[in-house]
Order: structure tokens, then sequence, then C-alpha cells
């Protein structure tokens, strides 16, 4: 095997040795795109620095689309528009400036702060439909906030937003619980608006517990999951 593998790397070696200046560039010039590109033959460091390389390209690829779709669907989405109407109503003006695409170390794909801005993460945002729920999901919490004045450590008033932001946003639908692998049918969608509502409950520094969570969601869940303001019913 040994003498195989040397005879197959002279015989491509004389052929290489055997082009003219220019056939020989185009092919160099070649195999190091393909390098570039595949990621084949690199040294181990060679190929270290080619990953860096990758992933800082996804990551501007993935950061530009996400701004590409808030700046769309700011203008031209009937439910972040309709938000955004809401929230001016309520007082808070809704920009890209304050709705950042930034890279999350978590498994979320937004988060709001009680400052008013809301993040959207882009290297956790997977489809167009998803970050439209993501937008309104954290729409609805600054909605929540200006209106309700949330203490977001009371795990009730915590609770209670969650509830209304899975609910209302488009978080729940079929597409987004498919995507997660979770498919049901009866009552799946207030099943998933628990179960969502909990997880956001549970990273609470005031919960003790995944079934302290699951609790204070199961005691606010009526009165919350009704509420569906600032829509007429749930879409």
């Amino acid at each position: 095997m040994a003498a195989n593998d040397k005879n197959k790397k002279e015989y491509q070696q004389r052929q290489y040795s055997a082009m003219d200046p220019k056939e020989r560039g185009l092919f160099d010039g070649w195999v190091h795109a393909a390098k570039n590109f595949t990621g084949l033959g690199l040294t181990a460091e060679q190929r270290k620095e080619w990953e860096l390389k990758q992933d800082f390209k996804k990551d501007m690829s993935d950061c530009k689309r996400c701004e590409k779709w808030r700046n769309k669907m700011l203008k031209t989405s009937p439910l972040v528009t309709f938000m955004a109407t809401q929230l001016k109503a309520s007082g808070i003006d809704v920009t890209a400036e304050k709705m950042p695409c930034i890279k999350c170390s978590e498994k979320r794909s937004g988060g709001y702060s009680p400052t008013g801005d809301i993040q959207l993460c882009y290297n956790n945002i997977f489809f167009k439909g998803h970050q439209e729920a993501t937008m309104v999901h954290e729409m609805i919490h600054a909605y929540d906030d200006a209106n309700f004045k949330l203490d977001w450590y009371n795990l009730e008033h915590h609770a209670c937003t969650e509830i209304r932001a899975a609910s209302l946003s488009g978080d729940c639908k079929w597409t987004q619980e498919f995507m997660r692998a979770n498919m049901g049918f009866l009552k799946h969608h207030q099943v998933c608006v628990k179960r969502r509502a909990a997880l956001s409950v549970r990273e609470n520094p005031s919960c003790k517990s995944d079934k302290h969570a699951e609790a204070v969601v199961n005691k606010v869940f009526q009165s919350c999951f009704t509420d569906t303001h600032p829509f007429d019913e749930i879409y």
C-alpha cells in the first residue's frame, strides 16, 4: 500500500511538472480556492484559522440577514407594524436601533430589557417566520411592561407576560413547534404556551425549581391566556 501511494504521488508530481506555467498557475489557484472553500488539505494550524474565518463569515451573513428581515418587517409585517403602533400609543417608539441583531450564547431567539430595547439573536433564528414571531413576542413584553408596570422579580407578573407573548406572537404555531419536534393535536396551543412560559419563568432568579415555575404558570394561566390585548383574538 505504501509503495502504491509513493508511486501515485510521484506520478502526480510528474504530471504537475509537465504543465506549462500558465496551466500550473490556474491549477494552483484552483487548489487554493478548493482548500479555502472546503478546508481539505490544510495543516492543523491552517484549518483552525480556516474554521475561524468560516465562523466569522457565517456570523456576518446571519447578522445581515437578521437586519434585513427586521427592517422589512418593521415596514411590512402586519403583526409587527400593529404592535409598533400599539407601542407608540403606549409611549414607546420602536426603531431598528432599539432592536439590534446580536450573537447570543444562550439558546434563545430574542430578549427584552426593561430599558425598552429588544434583542434579536441572529445565531438562533432559523427562518423568516421564526424571526417575526420572536419580534412580536418581545414587543408584547414591551407592551405589557409599558401598560402594566411589570415587576420582573414577581413570578406571577413574569408568568403572565410570558403566557401572553407565547400565545399571541405565533410562537406556538405548528411551524414553530414542528421545528422543535413538539407536535400534538388536542389543545396543543395551550400545552405549548404553558411549556414555553414555564421555561422562561424557570430562568427567573426568584424561581426555585421546574415545579415552582409550572405551578406559577398554572395559577395565572386562565386569566392571562384569555387576555388578548392589544389583539382582538389569538391569530
